[in-house]
């Protein structure tokens, strides 16, 4: 299916969202996972096996170098599927994970935050909705264009949703890796009190993981 295939309009804000269980245990520090089709020197250096702890101002210039960097290799990997979300990992260390996701018209996530984790994401093609919300904050929104990124802390709960006509497809990083996530029926439910930014058990624990 073509990346960039055009879609009737579809803004259902509750359409179904996909979820993954993380199985595997994290790598060994300077040890580094890479998607086949990505397996380049300029990943190995921009993805750093050995950092450890990533803010969100790093993980938004990784997100932002890949896609911009490494447009054509993304291009090559990355997948539509009308009827499911569909995602690849595309690294893997002790300190990031690292995602491409595609989106067709009205995919999206459920509310959720990311476990203590801090994370990024940039947009590859297409244009993503944003709804967000720090602890004790107003809801708000935001739109993402092709070539914008963001990176955040480790209280923000977020829904991400393509509401528009086109496919999408976004590069998304998370650090401390593989932590479990929570849920929400609505943003309005975050609690006051951020999680906390803790590794997760080895392996980590069987808990649905949204990714977004």
């Amino acid at each position: 299916m073509s990346a960039v295939r055009q879609h009737p309009s579809n803004d259902n804000p509750t359409a179904p969202a996909s979820e993954y269980t993380p199985t595997e245990p994290v790598p060994a520090p300077g040890a580094v996972e890479l998607h086949p089709g990505l397996d380049l020197p300029l990943l190995h250096d921009l993805i750093r096996p050995d950092h450890l702890l990533w803010s969100p101002r790093e993980l938004r210039d990784l997100t932002s170098l890949v896609t911009s960097e490494l447009t054509g290799p993304l291009l090559d990997i990355v997948r539509v599927d009308d009827r499911q979300r569909w995602w690849a990992k595309l690294g893997l260390t002790a300190g990031v994970e690292l995602w491409l996701l595609s989106w067709a018209p009205g995919q999206g996530t459920e509310p959720h935050d990311h476990g203590g984790a801090s994370g990024s994401f940039s947009v590859l093609f297409g244009a993503l909705r944003e709804d967000y919300r720090y602890p004790a904050g107003p809801v708000r929104t935001v739109h993402h264009d092709v070539g914008s990124g963001v990176g955040f802390g480790s209280g923000r709960a977020h829904q991400v949703r393509n509401v528009s006509s086109v496919n999408s497809a976004s590069v998304h990083a998370y650090s401390p890796p593989l932590l479990p996530v929570r849920y929400y029926s609505d943003l309005a439910e975050v609690p006051p009190v951020p999680p906390q930014r803790i590794h997760a058990p080895q392996p980590p624990a069987p808990q649905p993981k949204e990714l977004g």
